[in-house]
This record gives C-alpha cells, sequence and structure tokens, in this order.
C-alpha cells in the first residue's frame, strides 16, 4: 500500500496517460490488457517465428536490398532481425547487436533456429553499446534498425511488479538514452543511408519529440522521408500502430535519410 499523500505507480501511470490520450485513453488502455495479435513469419525459415503484427512494419520500412550492409542496433528478441537476413538472404552483411548477454544469447538462438544455415554466413553478433557506435565504425552502414528500448506500456500495465515501481521518471530517463542512440546512427550510416527509428511506447516523448530533438540538434544533416506503408496513424514526423483501433502495437515508426 501506497504511503499516505504519495501516489502509487498505478495512479502515477494512470495519471499521466490519461492526460495525454484524453478520453481515448479508457479504450487504448483496455486494448493494452487484450491478447497481442500475432503474426506467422514463415517465410523463407527453417521453422515459423511469431511475432506482433505490427513489427513487420519497422524491418520491411528499411527497404532492404540485396547486397546491402544492414546494422540492427538493438535486435534482441530477434524477430525483426528474421526478417532483415531474409530479404538479404546471405548476402551483404548484417549485423544484429544487443548489450545484454541473456538477450544477446537468447537472439542468437532465434537466429540460428529459425533461419537458413546458408543465409546465416552474412551474420556478425556483437554486444556494443549502439550510442558509442559512431566511434568505431563512423559511415558505415547503408541501413539501420534503431528498434529503441522504451517504456513499453503494453507490459508494464500487465505486469503488477512493474506497474507498482512505475514513475514518470520511467520516460525521462529513457528518452536522453533513445536520442543518444539515433544519433549515434545518424553518424554510422552511410551519407545518402537510411534509419528507420521505432519503438513500442505510446508516449510522444520516446516517438515523435526524439525526432523532433533531432531536427533542432542535427540541423541540416538528415531529413525524415515519407514512410513505405500506411499501417497506424499519419503522426508529425512518422506513423503510430496502436491496438485499440488496429488491433496491433503500440509501435512507432519513423524514416530519416542521412544528408551528409
Amino acid at each position: 500500500m501506497a504511503k499516505k499523500g504519495k501516489k502509487s505507480g498505478e495512479e502515477l501511470f494512470e495519471e499521466y496517460y490519461a492526460s495525454r490520450w484524453e478520453e481515448r485513453w479508457d479504450s487504448l488502455k483496455a486494448s493494452l490488457f487484450e491478447e497481442v495479435s500475432h503474426y506467422s513469419l514463415t517465410e523463407n525459415l527453417e521453422q515459423a517465428y511469431y511475432l506482433d503484427e505490427a513489427s513487420l512494419y519497422p524491418p520491411k520500412e528499411l527497404d532492404v536490398q540485396e547486397g546491402e550492409s544492414v546494422l540492427d542496433m538493438c535486435a534482441a528478441p530477434g524477430g525483426k532481425s528474421l526478417i532483415l537476413a531474409t530479404t538479404l538472404k546471405g548476402s551483404g552483411s548484417l549485423t544484429v547487436n544487443d548489450l545484454s548477454p541473456d538477450r544477446r544469447r537468447r537472439l542468437r538462438q532465434v537466429m540460428e533456429n529459425h533461419l537458413r544455415p546458408e543465409w546465416q554466413g552474412n551474420i556478425r553478433y556483437t554486444g556494443y553499446d549502439g550510442s558509442l557506435w559512431y566511434r568505431h565504425e563512423p559511415d558505415w552502414y547503408d541501413k539501420i534498425l534503431l528498434d529503441a528500448p522504451c517504456s513499453s506500456e503494453r507490459h508494464v500495465l500487465n505486469s503488477p511488479e512493474h506497474l507498482k515501481k512505475w514513475t514518470p521518471g520511467r520516460i525521462k530517463s529513457l528518452a536522453p538514452r533513445q536520442f543518444a542512440l539515433l544519433c549515434s546512427a545518424l553518424e554510422t550510416v552511410k551519407p545518402g543511408g537510411l534509419i528507420v527509428y521505432s519503438t513500442c511506447a505510446l508516449a510522444a516523448e520516446e516517438n515523435d519529440l526524439i525526432i523532433e530533438r533531432l531536427h533542432k540538434k542535427r540541423k541540416g544533416r538528415f531529413t525524415v522521408e515519407p514512410t513505405l506503408f500506411t499501417a497506424g496513424e499519419e503522426t508529425r514526423y512518422g506513423r503510430h500502430i496502436l491496438p485499440d483501433r488496429d488491433g496491433a502495437g503500440p509501435i512507432y515508426y519513423c524514416r530519416i535519410r542521412r544528408l551528409s
């Protein structure tokens, strides 16, 4: 029980998101408790991999072509990496990265169990801090997927332990990390190369406002391109797939083209 005068994590969560989504919040919140709409990824795989249908869009927005060099900067658990790998078909190079050793082990297992053996030779597994990547491989990749660590409100709502501890400080701590990762990606992709930034967050502070900050801090270095797909709702800079209207997600995605 919360101390007298101190709001619980659940109360803070409710207050925060209700103030932002207003009359839509009740239906959006209810949809986050519903079972995720899973998609069975089977094409060119040894066995099916199941993921939220909305998760198909960020890797597909990269429009990867055979022979390209691709980085999945925050790759675990691996569903999006599988999509990238099956598109490359063993050509070019695919670097799949995750800072967490446990998540990285799971990532490798997913890739090795699901992907054709002949398409695994171009894959490199790494455990680097993505926010520092630009120091080691500047101007290196044709395309980068940055599915950034985020608030993951669906998970929080469905985990009493995490909901109990929730505060707005969670978003305040994640947003600078997300921005640092995106800045690093901008220096790591080749001039003319493409980044897709995505999260599974509801909060604009982790989505459009990250792109807005990039405009302020890296003005003239990039342009936001229209998305290839029209899944979800249009936002200022990208699109947001939300479960109350789309039956999948949340997933936010935005296409960023480096100019110089």
